[in-house]
C-alpha cells in the first residue's frame, strides 16, 4: 500500500528507454538488441561482399575502373603504413590467422564438452559464453578478411588482360587491328624456336657482360630495391597502371619454409606487401621484385606479372637486371620448346646450347642454401610442397584462372606476341647464320 520499505528499493531493477537492467550483471533487452544489430550489420557485410564479388565477375569494366581509380588508394595509403614497418606485417598475419583458428577450434571443442558433460556445474555459462564471445569475434575477422581481400585481390582479378588494356607496350598499342590478329595466331614450333634461340642468347651474352669479382661471382647493386621501383616507374610510360607508389620491399621472415614451397616471392593482399626469398639466388631477385610490383599494381595473372616483370628488367640500364629478366623466362620458352619438338634431343641440341655459366648460375637455391632449408624443416619439402602447390591452384581456379598454376607458362605466348617481327630478336638470331659459335648442349 505505501510501498516497499526503503531498505529494499536500492536492490530494485530500474527500467529505462533500452529496457532493464539486472544486478547479476546480465545481458537484458537492450544487450540483445545490440547483439541483434552486430549479426544484421555482420550479416550485410557479408552479403555485400558477395554481390561485389558477383559484379567483378560479370563486368570487366567495372574492374577496370575501379583498379584504375579506387585500388590505388589502399597502395598509397594502406602500403604505406605497412611499409614503415622493416618485417614482414603480411607473414605475421598469417602466423596470427593460424593461431586464432587453433584457437577457435579448441574454443569449440570446450563448448561442446561443457555443454555434455558440465550442464548444470559452476561456470558452465562463464565458459560458454566466452566460447561463444570467441566465435563472434572470429566470423568478424573473416569478414574482415573477405572485405581486404575482395578490395585488393579478388576484383583485379576480373579486370581486362593487359593486352587489352596496354596492348604490346612500347610495340603496339591497344585496339590496333593487328593486335587483334596477333593474339589470335597460332606460331609455329619454328618460330618458338627462333624465341626461345633469342632468350638464350641473351642469357649468355649478359653472363659473361655483367661485373664480376675474382672468384667470379656477379657483384649485384647495392640498391636493387631502388632500381626495380625505377624500372616499374620507366615500364609505366606504356602502362599507366604501373606508376605511383611502391613500398620497400621486405624479405620473408620464414624464408625457409617458403623455400620448401619453392616460392621466390610472394604479394601479401592483406597487407600490400611484397616480400622475396632472401635464401634464393641473387640473381632471381631484380625479376621476383618487379614480378610482385606487378601484383601490387593490380596485376593478378601469373602470366602476365611474369612478362611484366621481365621487360621491367630488359628495360633497365642495369646489366644485372637484364640479365634477371631474360632468365626469369628462359625455363618456360626452353621447357616449352622441348616439349614442342616431342622432346627429341637430336631437333634440341641442333639449337644454340645455355652456357655453362647460365646453367650454374639458372637455379632458385643453390646447394648449401637448400642444406639449410633441409636442416631446419619441421615437415617435409615434398609434402610442403605438395599442399602449397594444392592451395595455389585452388585459390587461382576460384578466381576464374581454369589452368591454375599452369598460367605461369602463359608467358610464353606474350612473349611470342611481344617480340613478333621484332628487329632487335631477327638482328640477333641473324648473326647466328653469320658464323656466329654455337655452344654444345649439355644435356
Amino acid at each position: 500500500m505505501g510501498g516497499l520499505p526503503k531498505k529494499w528499493s536500492t536492490v530494485l531493477p530500474r527500467a529505462g528507454k533500452g529496457g532493464y537492467w539486472r544486478g547479476n550483471g546480465r545481458t537484458g533487452r537492450g544487450g540483445m538488441r545490440m547483439k541483434r544489430r552486430g549479426w544484421i550489420v555482420l550479416l550485410a557485410t557479408a552479403a555485400l561482399v558477395v554481390m561485389v564479388n558477383a559484379a567483378a565477375w560479370k563486368s570487366s569494366g567495372f574492374c577496370d575502373w575501379y583498379v584504375s581509380c579506387v585500388y590505388p588508394l589502399w597502395v598509397s595509403t594502406y602500403g604505406r603504413l605497412t611499409g614503415l614497418l622493416t618485417f614482414s606485417v603480411g607473414e605475421w598475419m598469417l602466423v596470427a590467422g593460424v593461431v586464432l583458428t587453433a584457437a577457435v577450434l579448441l574454443a569449440g571443442i570446450a563448448a561442446v564438452i561443457f555443454r555434455a558433460a558440465f550442464r548444470k556445474a559452476k561456470g558452465y555459462g562463464t565458459v560458454t559464453g566466452l566460447c561463444r564471445k570467441c566465435f563472434a569475434a572470429y566470423a568478424w575477422i573473416l569478414t574482415g578478411v573477405a572485405v581486404v581481400m575482395t578490395l585488393n585481390c579478388f576484383i583485379p582479378y576480373h579486370c581486362s588482360t593487359l593486352e587489352e588494356k596496354y596492348g604490346l607496350m612500347d610495340r603496339m598499342a591497344a585496339g590496333e587491328p593487328v593486335l587483334q590478329e596477333l593474339m589470335e595466331k597460332e606460331y609455329t614450333i619454328e618460330e618458338l624456336g627462333q624465341l626461345r634461340d633469342y632468350v638464350v642468347i641473351k642469357c649468355n651474352e649478359l653472363a659473361a657482360q655483367v661485373e664480376r669479382d675474382a672468384e667470379g661471382n656477379i657483384i649485384y647493386p647495392e640498391n636493387m630495391e631502388e632500381l626495380a621501383a625505377e624500372a616499374m616507374l620507366n615500364l609505366s610510360a606504356d602502362c599507366g597502371q604501373l606508376g605511383g607508389y611502391y613500398p620497400q620491399p621486405k624479405q620473408f621472415a620464414f624464408s625457409e619454409f617458403f623455400s620448401q614451397q619453392k616460392m621466390k616471392g610472394y604479394f601479401f593482399p592483406f597487407s600490400m606487401e611484397i616480400n622475396y626469398n632472401s635464401l634464393m639466388h641473387e640473381i632471381n631477385r631484380p625479376a621476383t621484385i618487379c614480378h610482385e610490383y606487378a601484383h601490387l599494381k593490380g596485376f593478378m595473372y601469373e602470366e602476365e606479372a611474369n612478362m611484366i616483370g621481365f621487360l621491367a628488367c630488359i628495360r633497365s640500364s642495369d646489366l644485372t637486371f637484364q640479365y634477371s629478366g631474360y632468365l626469369s623466362v628462359l625455363n618456360y620458352i626452353n621447357n616449352e620448346f622441348y616439349d614442342a619438338v616431342g622432346r627429341d634431343m637430336q631437333v634440341y641440341a641442333s639449337h644454340v646450347g645455355i652456357s655453362p655459366q647460365v646453367r650454374r648460375e639458372n637455379v632458385f637455391l643453390e646447394e648449401k642454401a637448400w642444406e639449410k632449408v633441409e636442416q631446419k624443416a619441421v615437415i617435409s619439402t615434398e609434402v610442403v610442397d605438395k599442399v602449397s602447390d594444392k592451395l595455389s591452384q585452388t585459390s587461382m581456379v576460384l578466381n576464374g584462372v581454369e589452368d591454375g598454376i599452369l598460367s605461369y607458362t602463359r608467358v610464353v605466348g606474350l612473349l611470342l606476341h611481344y617480340f613478333d617481327g621484332a628487329a632487335e630478336e631477327q638482328e640477333t638470331l641473324a648473326a647466328i647464320g653469320e658464323g656466329q659459335e654455337l655452344l654444345v648442349q649439355a644435356e
